[in-house]
């Protein structure tokens, strides 16, 4: 399973949010079972985050967003736009 997208934050308090607790998230996720890549950068636009992970499995994926929904991260960047497109990969 493969995500790939952006964060789109509306406030500079939005884009901090991301700031504080981004690299906490990618550590926790990059540890998770099925994990293959994990990042979230920076773009050009200090508003604008790029996400892109990929898994192993589905059921990976999935425990994944599971973990994330109550997770600290989701706590503090719920409410920033999210234009992501999930795709699965085939072997």
């Amino acid at each position: 399973m493969r995500l790939r997208g952006y964060l789109v934050c509306a406030t500079d308090a939005e884009a901090q949010a991301i700031r504080a607790h981004v690299a906490e998230h990618i550590r926790l996720s990059r540890a998770e079972p099925g994990c293959l890549t994990f990042d979230i950068l920076e773009t050009d636009d200090p508003l604008v985050w790029e996400a892109m992970e990929a898994f192993r499995t589905r059921a990976d994926f999935d425990a994944h967003q599971a973990r994330t929904r109550d997770s600290h991260w989701f706590a503090a960047t719920r409410g920033i736009l999210r234009d992501f497109r999930v795709e699965e990969l085939r072997d």
